[in-house]
């Protein structure tokens, strides 16, 4: 028993390949928002690309960029197949392609949640890549003068003031490495050399922040020396007040801004995926009304389509019976092969 079977007539069948024309057109449209999705997504990562510890991150963009392309070519040959579906003549010349080419939908729709799923899961990779990639880049900060490193300052202090956040995990990152450079430092003056002789590694250390890392909105001016000394500053705490910098680590702001982007770009993708349901579905129906026309010399006459052929569950069975066919045939045919060498 067919799933679904809908009696048609000439009036419904033209009306069903002229609705499922238009939506396959709908879905190059949103095929094209796709790409465009991937392709504003990967440049967002490329200009942050020195704060990342790795190239895998932009292995999701990629894939949408591809999906996009996809996704315009199939619905494009769809809606160039329900248009020529309302001339017998020209339909004939697509019905040997049709079965692959719903099998190929099919798979694509299969790639679009795989894609969906992605964008919904790329929020853990890139909480490890932002972790390792900003740990080095404050590293980096004070390297102005070092070819490859030189904007590595700007960049971050650029994204500090954008993210409105201060350090890897929150400001006190900044007291743990050297941000100043050795050539802004007089190794004469004591407090330089007392600070240097105070740690291990011989580093200039502080309990201070860039100034990126201020808050503009704070109506005490800015304390980003000295940050944890109550007795430098009047009226002051640091355990009880509310500090003028920004106490937001920027690897969260950065996965905030990215995880929400993704989870936008992965609802869009399902929606997508629906579309491409829906329409494959409609040719499908406008296939299958086609095919089975009662009288195929007279183009006025009822047909009845479906969407299989079969219920779920015969359909399931044939096709799991076909693939054991499938890999019995072949291991016929190897064992055939190695008679014929044991043979020889």
């Amino acid at each position: 028993m067919a799933l679904m079977k809908v009696k048609f007539d000439l009036k419904k069948r033209v009306k069903l390949a002229q609705f499922v024309w238009l939506m396959y057109w709908f879905s190059v449209m949103a095929g094209v928002l796709v790409f465009s999705m991937g392709l504003f997504f990967k440049i967002e990562l490329r200009k942050r690309s020195e704060m990342m510890d790795n190239n895998e991150s932009h292995f999701v963009p990629n894939l949408l960029i591809g999906v996009g392309l996809l996704a315009c070519g199939i619905n494009a040959m769809g809606g160039k197949i329900c248009y020529d579906s309302l001339d017998p003549s020209k339909f004939s010349r697509w019905k040997p392609m049709l079965k692959p080419f719903l099998v190929s939908c099919v798979v694509f729709n299969c790639l679009l949640v795989l894609t969906a799923l992605l964008c919904f899961l790329m929020r853990i990779p890139l909480q490890f890549t932002l972790a390792e990639g900003l740990k080095n880049a404050l590293k980096f900060y004070k390297d102005t003068d070092t070819p490859g490193r030189c904007y590595m300052k700007r960049t971050l202090d650029q994204m500090q003031m954008e993210f409105r956040c201060c350090g890897n995990n929150n400001f006190r990152d900044w007291f743990e490495i050297q941000w100043v450079s050795n050539r802004y430092l007089d190794f004469s003056a004591k407090e330089v050399k007392d600070r240097i002789g105070s740690n291990v590694d011989g580093k200039y250390l502080m309990d201070a922040v860039p100034f990126s890392c201020c808050n503009p909105g704070s109506p005490r001016p800015c304390i980003q020396y000295q940050v944890t000394n109550n007795t430098a500053h009047y009226s002051y705490d640091h355990h009880t007040e509310d500090l003028n910098i920004w106490k937001r680590g920027c690897r969260d702001a950065l996965i905030s801004y990215y995880g929400g982007m993704m989870n936008s770009i992965g609802a869009l993708v399902l929606l997508v995926t629906i579309l491409e349901v829906i329409v494959m579905i409609g040719l499908q129906y406008v296939n299958t009304s086609l095919s089975n026309l009662a009288n195929p010399e007279d183009p006025e006459c009822e047909s009845e389509g479906w969407i299989l052929e079969k219920t779920v569950k015969e359909t399931f069975t044939d096709i799991m019976d076909k693939m054991k066919a499938m890999s019995k045939g072949n291991a016929v045919d190897e064992a055939g092969v190695d008679g014929v060498a044991t043979g020889s």
